[in-house]
């Protein structure tokens, strides 16, 4: 009959546990750096159509102005 094989070939806890939390520390970075890249597209989706409000203020506030100068400007006749 034959023992334990943990008898025979010794275990090394400490090894085993910095294995352990290395694995463990991957995932949760692993999670953090898909965390952030979702983050960042949201961020550029929000940026995208930060600039897009921006580009339609200035096209309105552009179209005004064009309508002004052409209101008064000279008239022929």
């Amino acid at each position: 009959m034959e023992g334990s094989r943990f008898v025979k070939e010794p275990f090394d806890w400490h090894d085993q546990r910095i294995d352990t939390q290395d694995r463990i520390m991957a995932l949760q970075f692993g999670q953090v750096e898909r965390r952030v890249e979702r983050i960042e597209a949201l961020i550029e989706g929000l940026e995208r159509r930060l600039w897009m409000t921006v580009y339609g203020v200035v096209a309105v506030i552009l179209t005004q102005a064009v309508q002004s100068i052409l209101q008064f400007g000279p008239k022929g006749g």
